[in-house]
């Protein structure tokens, strides 16, 4: 392979602000979780409360309609963290253990809307979605999805600027959370395989009918990485880019794509890299998709319906500006909240109140 060009030297330079990070290093501290005051809870359980009551339109409420006091600084700090630090936030306090799902959806939908704007989750609409096991599937099934299945998720990116999880109920064992920095996977590209690491920054076919089984076409395309005005982005998961070789029409890839697309998922599994977090009822997870990469380790469920493991998923575009190369990842392709994709009808199964999305659908 050639040597890269004199032009990608300051692309090729380790990045070294906080999002680089290692997860043996994080784990000795825990000043990545924000634990909530009296205050910030009791005003959030009545704005929820007011919420329901008033039962507004997920696809057009503000949030200025439900403002923040108590919880304003404390909301804009985890938003700067997450877009501009570490990553990452995990906000513990909430006692979703006592309150209705429907309760629970609004608190997390209120803080979602001051954090970023909500985004369209599939092409049913569905702006709160639910991680709830719903099939016995294994990832290896294609027609698997991987948010109603117990299996093991390897790192991935989601399809949003901030992807955001509330735990309502845990796993009877196992269901990990496992985050890992992408600029740390990067650096050590680049100190192994700098002759590789160029080829992060062309795009690649991404499979997203396996991401969606409704959606409107096979693959999207997305570079890897984005470095735009010094702030490095990353979106990767390998298991897409692998898949969408089985479509017509999307290239094949090179053997340097391969091996470093290999090499990638090695350096991510290695230890010491990931940091893991079990969840705890009310627990939310806050985290850029441009900074990290998550997963989940197998789980195993209760028997009850009631009783198993179930996250609320909110997909929600910045309210910064980050910088990131044109048709960077989803972006070109998402739904925003407000109507359907090019102005179509809106899906007979949609909800757009938070007592018909509370309710996860039972779909496999």
């Amino acid at each position: 392979m050639t040597p890269p060009s004199p032009d990608l030297a300051p692309v090729l330079a380790p990045i070294t602000s906080r999002a680089a990070w290692r997860g043996d290093q994080l784990s000795k501290g825990q000043d990545w979780i924000y634990p909530l005051s009296d205050a910030q809870i009791a005003e959030l359980e009545a704005l929820g409360t007011r919420f329901m009551a008033e039962n507004p339109d997920l696809r057009t409420v503000r949030a200025e309609d439900y403002p923040l006091v108590e919880t304003a600084t404390a909301c804009e700090e985890w938003r700067q963290e997450v877009e501009f630090g570490r990553g990452f936030v995990l906000v513990r306090g909430l006692r979703a253990d006592l309150y209705s799902d429907a309760l629970s959806s609004a608190i997390y939908y209120i803080l979602g809307l001051h954090m970023g704007d909500p985004i369209r989750q599939n092409e049913m609409g569905d702006l709160i979605d639910h991680i709830y096991a719903t099939s016995d599937k294994t990832m290896d099934d294609p027609t698997a999805l991987s948010s109603k299945v117990r299996d093991k998720l390897v790192y991935h990116s989601d399809s949003s600027d901030i992807v955001a999880l509330m735990c309502l109920r845990g796993a009877r064992e196992g269901g990990a959370s496992c985050l890992v920095s992408g600029a740390e996977i990067y650096n050590e590209i680049l100190r192994r395989r700098p002759d590789l690491a160029p080829l992060l920054f062309e795009p690649f076919h991404w499979d997203w009918r396996r991401q969606d089984h409704e959606a409107p076409a096979d693959t999207y395309t997305s570079p890897i990485v984005s470095l735009e005005q010094g702030v490095f982005s990353m979106y990767a998961g390998s298991l897409y880019i692998l898949t969408a070789q089985d479509y017509e029409g999307v290239p094949k890839l090179t053997d340097d794509q391969i091996e470093v697309l290999r090499l990638f998922d090695e350096i991510t599994y290695e230890p010491g890299m990931a940091i893991e977090m079990d969840f705890r009822p009310g627990d939310i997870q806050w985290l850029s998709n441009y900074a990290a990469l998550h997963a989940r380790t197998t789980f195993w469920d209760w028997p009850e319906p009631q009783r198993r493991r179930h996250l609320l998923r909110l997909w929600l575009s910045s309210k910064g500006a980050r910088p990131v190369v044109e048709g960077f990842g989803k972006n070109g392709v998402v739904q925003h909240r407000a109507a359907p994709r090019d102005g179509g009808a809106e899906h007979p199964d949609a909800h757009f109140d938070v007592r018909g999305m509370a309710v996860p659908r039972l779909i496999s």
